[in-house]
């Protein structure tokens, strides 16, 4: 059981982590639903070739969020970008740099995210390239890319 000291260092990591940007609904718009702080976007990133990706619910809703991860599972998606059931988190997810987090830092978010309140928010996607997104999204483009004409 992670001790006060330990959320709170989590709770720190977090905040200048910038988790909430991309993992709490209407922070994109500029207003931040903290009531489902954590619980998921309402805004996917594209990347061409790999699809469209919208920052999961990492509230430990057993259902619809991490609730039924491991510490240590949390540990290794934050940290080598990959989940329980094996897939890779987006390139978006700067895991790279979470890589570097020392074990106690690491942990210390784990049980900041495990102690805060489940929010219940099912995120779609991700989608595949072509799949119909149905978020709105930000899309990511090579240089020299012409950006999408807006439809009439």
């Amino acid at each position: 059981m992670a001790d006060d000291t330990q959320i709170t260092r989590g709770e720190y990591l977090v905040t200048i982590g910038g988790c909430n940007d991309c993992h709490t609904s209407g922070y994109f718009f500029g207003k931040p639903d903290m009531s489902r702080f954590l619980g998921g976007s309402d805004v996917g990133f594209e990347i061409p070739g790999l699809g469209v990706f919208v920052g999961r619910n990492i509230t430990p809703d057993k259902e619809t969020g991490i609730g039924k991860w491991t510490p240590e599972q949390i540990v290794t998606a934050i940290q080598t970008g990959e989940r329980p059931d094996g897939r890779i988190l987006a390139p978006i997810m700067p895991w790279h740099a979470f890589a570097h987090l020392t074990a106690s830092d690491a942990m210390a978010i784990s049980a900041f995210l495990q102690s805060l309140k489940p929010v219940n928010n099912q995120v779609p996607g991700p989608f595949k390239p072509g799949e119909t997104v149905s978020t709105f999204m930000l899309r990511i483009m090579p240089p020299g890319e012409v950006a999408a004409a807006a439809t009439k």
